[in-house]
């Protein structure tokens, strides 16, 4: 049964009116004419329309003087402009963005063309080859611009992009749905694959197929942990699927740099549910391809998240549960290049997690940052950490109380002592204020 091309026209702008309004309903058409053969009403069930249009005061908090001018530019040069991505995401749930993406239809030539007509300067030209253009507006504001794009190939890490004017073409090659959205500077928002009901949902899933998601970039494995932390209510509610496509294709995190691997791992870890997740990653096969242990200490990692401090522990603190010595620790950092800072407290944590006995409870920890040949700061810190792996909340509380003894000596004392001045230069004790 075929459709007359005048009647399909009418079809196509009814069902768009209906759309704006009654997607629900409009979805339930769509199911039953699909059954009937329509299969060229499938195109309509990815929502390409705008679905609604917001006002709250988060969205008017970011009309800057430096965003309206923006704004102002491409509309006087006929290009659109659009929000993308993780701040639709924000906005939609009341939250005000910490970054702004834009898209646009303007190429990086053009872009660059209108802003040096304009007298704008543009910065960090390294970005340009992916279609990301910044323009440095009234020299105080920086604004990303990317054109809109499409993946010609993908190797699991990069991916070589051409451009396109598609709206949805570029929505169709982000991770998450909650992730692919649109929102026009008149708060109008474009939703192509159905982001904005699964942020209501609270639902966390892929755009379209989730393999073929995934091999464009397996980062997108932990992005997927990441954002279920951040999104969802319960943290056990992963939709069907989801979990056999992750470990299907584990593997190819080994293709992903450390650094990437771990600015990920340390917001799942200071996420909600970061405990659950982290043993789903590891049910999964993801653990030895993120450069933990082939066996990590699961029952320890459990026995510290089930503690109340644990919330509130630094994600190398946490993650250190998993491992059972200090060479785990560094073959972690082998993998994914901690800072110093971070693979120092992970060898602290290790090293003295365990019982301390004493008459005085406190005096071990204090003696550590005592007798610490490293930074008085950094190693109080870090005895915070182990003080609150292991669940002592009183201890903490004392330790945190407790002010590190200064020494009562100092190059003056000594040099009015006699002592030779090149011993208090070399130490660098001068440097101490004068005793009053």
């Amino acid at each position: 049964m075929g459709i007359h091309s005048r009647n399909w026209t009418t079809l196509t702008s009814i069902g768009k009116c209906i759309l704006n309004h009654y997607e629900t309903r409009w979805r339930l058409i769509i199911s039953v004419f699909s059954k009937k053969g329509f299969s060229s009403l499938h195109p309509l069930v990815t929502l390409n329309y705008p679905i609604m249009k917001i006002d709250t005061p988060e969205f008017k908090a970011l009309f800057t003087p430096g965003l309206t001018t923006l704004a102002s530019l491409f509309k006087d040069y006929g290009y659109e402009l659009r929000i993308a991505g993780g701040a639709v995401r924000d906005l939609l749930m009341k939250i005000q963005p910490k970054d702004l993406d834009f898209a646009t239809t303007a190429t990086p030539d053009q872009m660059k063309e209108m802003f040096s007509a304009e007298g704008i300067r543009m910065i960090n030209t390294k970005g340009e080859k992916h279609g990301t253009v910044t323009p440095r507006i009234n020299d105080k504001e920086n604004f990303e611009v990317t054109t809109l794009r499409i993946d010609v190939r993908t190797d699991g890490r990069h991916a070589d992009v051409e451009f396109t004017t598609d709206w949805k073409l570029d929505a169709n090659r982000r991770d998450l749905t909650i992730n692919s959205m649109f929102l026009s500077l008149d708060g109008t928002l474009s939703d192509y694959f159905g982001g904005y009901q699964d942020l209501l949902k609270r639902r966390v899933v892929f755009v379209g197929d989730a393999d073929t998601r995934i091999q464009e970039d397996y980062l997108r494995i932990l992005r997927y942990f990441r954002f279920y932390g951040r999104i969802a209510e319960q943290a056990d509610r992963h939709e069907e699927g989801i979990f056999e496509a992750i470990e299907r294709n584990a593997g190819g995190l080994l293709r992903v740099s450390g650094e990437r691997i771990w600015s990920e791992l340390r917001k799942i870890l200071e996420g909600k549910f970061a405990g659950d997740l982290m043993k789903s990653m590891l049910s999964l096969g993801i653990g030895p391809h993120i450069g933990l242990p082939v066996d990590p200490d699961v029952a320890e990692f459990d026995r510290v998240w089930c503690r109340q401090c644990a919330r509130c522990l630094h994600p190398v603190a946490l993650l250190a549960a998993l491992l059972r010595n200090q060479d785990e620790v560094m073959k972690f950092h082998s993998r994914v290049k901690l800072s110093s800072y971070e693979r120092d407290l992970g060898l602290f944590v290790v090293e003295h997690r365990g019982d301390k006995p004493s008459v005085k409870p406190l005096r071990p920890y204090q003696l550590l940052v005592v007798n610490s040949k490293g930074k008085t700061h950094d190693t109080k810190e870090w005895v915070c950490e182990v003080l609150k792996y292991r669940g002592d909340q009183t201890l903490l509380k004392e330790f945190e109380q407790w002010s590190v003894p200064r020494f009562p000596l100092n190059g003056y004392m000594l040099k009015e002592k006699g002592a030779p001045g090149e011993i208090t230069d070399s130490h660098g004790w001068l440097g101490l204020p004068v005793p009053s």
